[in-house]
């Protein structure tokens, strides 16, 4: 049904009468833009931003709800409220966020199955008998937040103490539900409630609310002001020169207003959220920290990892890589949650699958973005936009636009074998990988078909590629330039043999004999060209030398035979030309300190790990993050952002330091032939720099828990293995075990 009421925000409510007791009920709904459920009432359920962010174009899903508790003999009202969200709300990668990206209209659909004490079985759906009426809901929108009128609301509007003679005739909808299935979206619900926060005065005299951490999600408040009271909240993550600041969210208004109609009532935002750790209050004669609260809200994913040392900073550290993720775990994995993006950026999310499979549990949230990855790559013959979804708007001479790469780029697109390996290598899960296959052999034959067309050698020459994004080792010291110095070929051809050989990877598993076979005959091409068009025979680079031409050449095994050392030394040397400091982006960044630590340079590991000026991990500690920054600079020294175009305080990529953490600092290794933990490879790399480390993993196959020290400069420690597991302990004196279930002292 569609309550045809333009851009207003409507309620929509029908009648549902039962001629006995029912016994078990069952609602099953989806509403175009958002939409909220409410049977006699009460509001359904407890998930929120319905029916959640897919390609609209290519399928919807809808929701499935127990309401027998909620359900009585004779008449019932079942209803919803209806929202902008990312179907028609302000939203998309532009100077401009486009309206209606996917529609104009608000639409609802609705089944209620009931079964009745005498067993009969009964079906209601939304028809022309619903009716609808304007919702108190005046704005909302995705970026910029929401409008509510309390003097506007209807009074039990969804319940039969309502009369209902102001509410009119809906229509049938002219959108099309025939895409529509079941739900692959975790549910997004509050996981948590931040303590009461700071009150801040602030030299300008705004009273502003410190939550002091960063999250995604909203305020709730308590009011009572009198009838006409405006209350209005702004929502941002830093403040400047100790005064609210919100210029880094560009276009998004992030604000919440609110008129009181002189009750009591505990206020939040419906059809909106927000990524903040401050908010400014106006509006209220008296703030009270306590009427407000912090809600959380994310995809309800089961934390599985921990990590705790002897250092405070670095504790801080993977505190700030967890929130990250649950900041922009928010049905697809965004790029930040505040600003006017908040995007499925391919390049994020395969950089972090691999941290992201050991802290949450990711199968089925990551399943979701794959089946996304897949319509996407289907449309657009093979290749994997920048984000995902990727809105189909046409643009004024009525194409449709790529989101800006018609033939892929390396990092974002290779998600399509980033992401499903990691789930494979973190879970063992055949049956995902079976699904997913397609998705990464579908990328792997689009850059093929690109580097057949210029002559098949096994380059990859093509595309807009971003290559080392937001690296810091540009000649001209332009930190704000985005584009680091690598080789943006040297960076695809290197990232089309890895996707490659993941792919055989997935083949071997899957028993695909003949896949497995033809992809690793295609990796062989690959790092012949690869050698012959970037190394000398001695092992030095042709193109300029970078840190991340290093770490890819070391982490992906592409150097000549024998000269590994000579590619480490290059590493070492170029770290030392920076005083000891990484200049790496995207590119580089995730395998940096495993290149390292995993090719004998573990102290330089440690050394870039520990480093708190900047550019470092800790420098961001320092400067009192709880989140992970976009850029290594995002804030300077003296406490001023860095910039205002492109700049995030809660980006997750560089997060991906925790793979090492788990791999190289407390020693967890997965084990191909046998994924999911079944077996593993414990292998701790100490510093003497830490005095104390553990890990606790909550894996498919168990919990592992490693723990070492040291005591008087020797190292003791212990491992503890799940039940049916085995695993191959390696310690740094040599010391070799074979273990099986059982917990071991060293």
């Amino acid at each position: 049904i569609s309550p045809a009421c333009g851009s207003v925000h409507p309620l929509v409510r029908g009648m549902v009468s039962l001629p006995g007791r029912p016994v078990a009920a069952r609602a099953y709904a989806c509403g175009l833009g958002l939409y909220e459920l409410y049977l006699n009432g009460e509001r359904v359920g407890d998930e929120y931003l319905t029916p959640y962010y897919n390609d609209y174009h290519f399928w919807m899903q809808y929701q499935t709800y127990d309401v027998t508790r909620l359900l009585h003999e004779g008449d019932n009202v079942l209803g919803a409220m209806l929202g902008n969200g990312w179907y028609k709300g302000r939203f998309g990668f532009e100077a401009n966020p486009r309206h209606g990206l996917f529609g104009d209209n608000f639409s609802f659909l609705c089944e209620l199955r009931v079964t009745l004490e005498d067993g009969r079985e009964l079906c209601f759906g939304t028809d022309r008998s619903w009716r609808w009426a304007p919702s108190p809901v005046l704005e909302s929108s995705i970026y910029d937040g929401e409008v509510y009128d309390a003097r506007l609301a209807i009074p039990g509007w969804c319940s039969d103490v309502c009369e209902p003679a102001g509410f009119r005739p809906v229509e049938r909808a002219e959108e099309s539900y025939t895409h529509l299935t079941e739900r692959l979206s975790v549910p997004v619900r509050i996981t948590e409630k931040l303590p009461v926060p700071k009150l801040i005065r602030t030299p300008k005299g705004e009273n502003v609310l410190d939550f002091g951490q960063e999250i995604t999600g909203w305020v709730e408040f308590h009011c009572s002001a009198p009838a006409g009271t405006r209350v209005y909240l702004q929502y941002d993550e830093i403040l400047q020169d100790d005064c609210f600041y919100r210029d880094n969210l560009r276009s998004a208004k992030a604000e919440y207003t609110y008129f009181s109609d002189g009750s009591t009532a505990r206020v939040r935002p419906h059809f909106t959220f927000y990524g903040f750790r401050y908010v400014k209050v106006e509006g209220v004669s008296q703030v009270r920290p306590e009427d407000f609260a912090g809600v959380h809200i994310r995809s309800d994913i089961d934390p599985t990892g921990s990590i705790e040392t002897a250092d405070s900073r670095v504790n801080q550290l993977f505190h700030n890589a967890m929130w990250g993720q649950f900041d922009n775990f928010l049905d697809i994995p965004t790029d930040c949650p505040q600003r006017d993006e908040r995007l499925g950026w391919t390049g994020d999310a395969a950089i972090i699958s691999a941290t992201a499979c050991k802290n949450l549990y990711m199968p089925a949230f990551f399943h979701h973005f794959l089946h996304n990855v897949g319509e996407e790559q289907q449309y657009y013959k093979g290749v994997v936009p920048f984000f995902v979804p990727a809105p189909k708007a046409p643009d004024e001479a009525g194409a449709f636009w790529l989101s800006g790469n018609p033939d892929g780029c390396a990092i974002w697109s290779d998600v399509a074998t980033m992401m499903p390996w990691a789930v494979y290598e973190n879970y063992g899960d055949l049956s995902l990988l079976r699904e997913e296959y397609p998705v990464m052999k579908a990328w792997v034959e689009r850059i093929r078909q690109d580097d057949q067309a210029d002559g098949g050698r096994g380059l990859w020459l093509r595309g807009r590629q971003l290559g080392d994004w937001l690296a810091l080792d540009r000649e001209d010291g332009d930190t704000q330039n985005p584009f680091g110095a690598t080789s943006l070929p040297y960076t695809a051809t290197a990232f089309y043999y890895y996707s490659a050989s993941l792919t055989a990877k997935a083949a071997k598993a899957l028993g695909y004999g003949e896949d497995q076979q033809e992809y690793q005959g295609l990796c062989e091409t690959i790092k012949a060209a690869f050698l012959e068009e970037y190394f000398q025979a001695d092992g030095t680079l042709k193109i300029p030398v970078t840190q991340t031409a290093c770490v890819l050449s070391l982490f992906f095994g592409l150097y000549p035979e024998g000269k590994r050392d000579v590619v480490l030394e290059a590493l070492k040397e170029r770290i030392r030309a920076r005083g000891n400091h990484l200049d790496t982006g995207f590119c580089g960044t995730p395998f940096l300190c495993r290149a390292l630590s995993d090719n004998g340079a573990n102290d330089v590991a440690y050394t870039l790990f520990f480093n708190e000026d900047f550019p470092s991990w800790l420098y961001e500690v320092n400067m009192g993050a709880t989140t992970v920054w976009e850029r290594w600079n995002s804030i300077l020294p003296d406490g001023s952002i860095s910039g205002t175009g492109m700049n995030s305080l809660n980006h997750y990529a560089y997060g991906s330091i925790v793979d090492w953490m788990y791999r190289n600092l407390c020693g967890l290794n997965p084990v191909e032939e046998a994924p999911g933990f079944k077996k593993a490879v414990i292998r701790p790399m100490p510093d003497a720099r830490l005095s104390w480390a553990k890990m606790k993993l909550d894996s498919a196959a168990g919990t592992y828990r490693i723990e070492w020290k040291y005591v008087d400069g020797q190292l003791h420690g212990s491992v503890t293995v799940p039940f049916d597991c085995q695993a191959q302990l390696l310690l740094p004196d040599g010391t070799q075990r074979q273990l099986t279930a059982g917990t071991y002292v060293f």
